[in-house]
């Protein structure tokens, strides 16, 4: 096969893998929150979850996800702080995302504390997956 057509095909492989290893990640993250008692999960719910505005003690104003990651996961959104761009959350626009799970759980801590006011639930973290994940 010639050089440039393997190496073409080679990419064109590891880009289509990375959309199922983020689907295996998130069926992997559902399965250990359903472990923890949460589930039947709901995308609907997720949804909800997603552009519902949470005021608590620590924020100046209401907050939701969609505050910097807009209404739609799948568009760029934007640090309410910094101002810096955030890349689609969806995996269905950014195939990089929700593939780690270290990650997964490390943006649910830091982000739940700043939007919610706490530690998001088992239930509310597969709520909003598989609703990030239909998308």
């Amino acid at each position: 096969m010639n050089r440039v057509i393997m190496i073409a095909a080679l990419g064109l492989a590891a880009t289509a893998a990375v959309p199922a290893m983020a689907a295996d990640v998130v069926d992997e993250r559902l399965a250990a929150y359903q472990a923890e008692g949460a589930g039947p999960f709901d995308a609907k719910k997720g949804k909800a979850m997603w552009t519902q505005q949470f005021t608590h003690a620590k924020a100046d104003k209401p907050r939701s996800c969609a505050t910097c990651h807009t209404d739609d996961p799948r568009a760029q959104g934007k640090h309410a702080k910094t101002g810096k761009a955030i890349k689609p959350l969806a995996p269905s626009a950014n195939p990089e995302r929700l593939t780690e799970v270290r990650e997964i759980e490390k943006w649910f801590m830091r982000n739940c504390k700043w939007t919610v006011g706490r530690k998001c639930t088992a239930q509310e973290k597969g709520n909003l997956l598989s609703y990030l994940r239909d998308l």
